[in-house]
């Protein structure tokens, strides 16, 4: 074995895995590996012999440790929850003072503030750190959001910041080409410290739940084309190109028309028409939904785009139920090239209202956590390397920019002004797919959203004094100052009033 030390380690040598310790090692650190299986190790080291900074494998957890400089800077990458914390309770016996273990797995938030806690008592530091980009962020350029201690990631920054993804500083476009190890003159590291704790898993949570709400539009969007006004999957891929090339400029837009314009291999004709309509999840935009509800904050987008994933898991029951229950019987006459810009207008007014709900969801969490989020910045690192990337969010950036303490994103005069202009194509879009039998779930519950956002006096003050009728949980009245509590003695109306 090499007397030379490594800069950092990691653990878990799954194509994850794999390609991060690649992108670590390109970018001029030496890194140490080690997987429970040696022979995938050997192999990995063996198939990578000339990167620059240098792989070492290891075949034990004390070799491992051994072989990195102090204080060890270890990275793990293996499946979320219990064995997370099997690989760490090993870690253990081979760790000093100060050491670091970075989480870069899809943890939990719960799970990441349980973990540093206790790690801290032993006089460890860790790091939960988000890692947005799949397979092929980890290997060029990754969005990174690490939080924990905070002297851990003064440690960590010089790697992360390296090995992230770089955006223009002005445009914030990603850029290309940017050489390992060098900085890139005019640009910024999509990697950026997110706060205490837990708070970087939970930024990438809520991630992962906008991410949800984003595929899902755009899944509705193409189902609008196709059932209302029978375009190919060539012909939608063009306009899918075309929106990438304007204000839906984003990486899922992208990779949207390069399916649809994509021939099945066997020669059937369009790819996308032989794929099972049934998705799968892993259950980070049920996280986000449940910890929504938890708050009570609402964030219904996201909520209805993984109903839609459970919805189209009962495949057989869906075409049982195709056979028996009945459609509208309405056609419509509808001019393509108009509707289709309609269709794009809903989409992005859509998209608005469901990135307004994840940052109030990370607003309110600031408070439940006593964490200080820079929403501006997070915005920021999430246009280069992770999956949401997009134009868009340099929207987001200028309207923190403008106002830090913004309540909603669709207050800001841009996303205000944005939606203004194209409401009356958004709702245009849901009455015609309402009147068609189209589901839109997330175009649908984005919409009303926005309307009851708007809406200075909703219904539940009828819905309070029911309440109030079957469990005495009286009520505020509109004519007092606010946090004063009455009941009306119920069903005698001649009763007076009674303030709690």
């Amino acid at each position: 074995m090499s007397e030379e030390l490594s800069d950092i380690g990691l653990i878990g040598l799954a194509v994850m895995g794999q390609n991060l310790a690649l992108n670590i090692a390109d970018h001029g650190f030496r890194i140490s590996v080690f997987n429970r299986t040696t022979s995938k190790t050997d192999k990995f080291v063996a198939e990578n012999p000339d990167t620059p900074g240098g792989l070492l494998g290891t075949d034990s957890l004390n070799a491992f440790a051994a072989s990195l400089k102090r204080p060890r800077k270890i990275i793990i990458l293996v499946q979320a929850g219990g064995a997370t914390d099997a690989v760490i309770e090993s870690l253990l016996p081979h760790l000093d003072k100060d050491d670091i273990i970075i989480d870069g797995g899809n943890a939990k938030w719960t799970d990441t503030i349980r973990r540093e806690s206790d790690l801290c008592q032993r006089g460890l530091r860790f790091v939960g750190s988000g890692v947005s980009g799949g397979e092929e962020g980890a290997r060029f350029g990754p969005s990174l959001m690490p939080g924990g201690d905070i002297s851990a990631w003064r440690e960590l920054e010089p790697i992360w910041t390296a090995i992230a993804a770089k955006v223009d500083s002005e445009t914030g476009k990603p850029l290309e080409g940017a050489k390992p190890g060098h900085p890139v003159a005019g640009g910024f590291s999509c990697a950026a410290y997110i706060g205490p704790n837990g708070a970087g898993h939970y930024v990438k949570m809520v991630h992962n739940g906008i991410e949800y709400g984003d595929m899902q539009m755009i899944c509705e969007a193409y189902d609008l084309m196709q059932r209302l006004l029978g375009m190919t999957p060539p012909e939608m891929g063009k306009v899918f190109s075309q929106w990438n090339d304007g204000l839906l400029d984003s990486f899922l837009i992208e990779i949207t028309a390069d399916i649809l314009k994509q021939d099945d291999p066997a020669g059937t004709g369009p790819f996308v028409d032989v794929v099972m309509d049934t998705a799968g999840q892993k259950g980070t935009g049920k996280w986000t939904s449940v910890n929504a509800l938890d708050m009570g904050v609402p964030a219904p987008t996201v909520a209805e785009a993984v109903f839609a994933r459970c919805l189209s898991a009962v495949k057989q029951e869906r075409i049982e139920a195709e056979t028996v229950l009945a459609p509208p019987e309405q056609s419509f006459d509808i001019d393509k090239e108009t509707f289709v810009e309609a269709i794009r207008d809903a989409l992005y007014c859509s998209k608005i209202c469901s990135y307004a709900q994840g940052f109030q969801l990370m607003r309110e969490a600031q408070n439940e956590y006593d964490w200080k989020l820079n929403f501006g910045e997070i915005a920021q690192i999430w246009r280069g390397g992770c999956i949401i990337r997009a134009a868009f969010l340099q929207k987001i950036t200028e309207a923190y920019a403008r106002d830090p303490q913004l309540a909603n994103l669709l207050l800001d005069p841009y996303f205000r002004d944005a939606i203004a202009s194209a409401q009356a194509n958004w709702r245009k879009v849901v009455s015609t797919a309402v009147q068609s039998g189209v589901p839109t779930p997330t175009f649908s519950s984005a919409l009303a959203y926005y309307d009851g956002y708007r809406c200075g006096r909703l219904p539940q003050n009828l819905l309070q004094a029911q309440r109030d009728y079957f469990g005495a949980h009286t009520y505020e009245r509109v004519d007092k100052e606010r946090g004063r509590r009455f009941h009306l003695d119920w069903p005698d109306s001649e009763r007076p009033e009674i303030e709690i």
